[in-house]
């Protein structure tokens, strides 16, 4: 199996080195430029190269063996370095926002109009470069997080040519659209921060799409021997996927059979998705009433649990 944890180490090694090359070399022009588009984009990508380094860190995690302690791993810490990725892109919108507000009702020309311009497609091309680089690498190892952050990146290189707007205003005497094209960069961030966040707690409270749950059903269902399937449960941990079912089969099955469909089912579940998975089958006896008579007593209603 490959290592899909070495994989996002490397991604985001190289999109920090990329994104901070972008923004070291849009930083010297600010200096220069006094521009605040280019000010809010720098600040903006140099914010989103750093989201790296939690990423980073949780991928190192997630490889690290399981133990007594810790019984599933480490992965959960990529979606914990998601929460740390949504609390950056805030206080980068806010920070953005704040420059943008004060410019604005203190106007100040530009200089260097050209070099201004320069550094928007600068941030546009790194930006884009990153992007596609960590969305395809996510793609391939199933990671939800770098996904979202290389998304992050794409948005970033759209905002990047709202500098370059605001350069040309500045070169026809408009000095208003250089703040005005910060708040929109600060808008823009806020619209990508929205969905970032969505897919971020989504994960955190387990959410998964209704569609993966169909798919497990239907491929442990058409194992043979399995006259039904039930209770499939589906979570994320980083960029891998738990799947608990249960799987009712003929009662007058043997121990070594009624193992040997759950590994199958298992089996198959594995082979059924692009990213990885750990699977635990519960076979349940078909027909019998009072299979589990013994704890049935334990499981309370959504209205008694409700009540108490």
């Amino acid at each position: 199996m490959a290592d899909t944890g070495a994989a996002g180490v490397r991604a985001s090694k190289v999109s920090l080195a990329g994104l901070g090359v972008t923004a070291a070399l849009q930083a010297v022009l600010v200096v220069f430029t006094g521009s605040v588009a280019l000010l809010s984009d720098t600040l903006h990508n140099l914010t989103d190269a750093l989201t790296a380094v939690p990423l980073w860190i949780a991928f190192s995690l997630s490889r690290r063996e399981t133990s007594r302690r810790f019984t599933f791993g480490l992965g959960r810490a990529e979606d914990l370095a998601g929460l740390v990725i949504v609390t950056a892109i805030a206080v980068s919108a806010g920070g953005v926002a704040w420059e943008s507000m004060r410019r604005l009702f203190d106007p100040r020309s530009l200089e260097h109009i050209p070099w201004v311009i320069a550094a928007g497609l600068i941030g546009a091309v790194g930006n884009e470069l990153v992007a596609e680089y960590r969305i395809r690498v996510g793609r391939r190892i199933s990671s939800e997080a770098l996904i979202a952050d290389g998304q992050h990146a794409r948005t970033d290189a759209l905002t990047s040519l709202a500098v370059v707007v605001a350069g040309v205003g500045s070169a026809l005497g408009a000095d208003w659209v250089d703040p005005v094209a910060g708040l929109v960069v600060a808008g823009m961030i806020l619209v990508m921060l929205r969905h970032a966040a969505t897919r971020v707690f989504g994960r955190i409270l387990d959410a998964v799409d209704p569609s993966l749950v169909d798919e497990a059903e239907r491929v442990a269902g058409s194992v043979d021997g399995v006259s039904s399937v039930s209770d499939v449960r589906m979570r994320w941990h980083g960029h891998r996927m738990f799947i608990t079912l249960v799987a009712a089969v003929d009662p007058g099955l043997t121990v070594r059979r009624g193992h040997e469909i759950a590994q199958t089912i298992t089996h198959d579940l594995i082979h059924a998705f692009l990213f990885t998975v750990d699977a635990l089958v519960h076979i349940d006896p078909s027909g019998v009433l009072d299979a589990h008579e013994i704890t049935a007593h334990h499981a309370l209603s959504g209205k008694e649990l409700s009540r108490d």
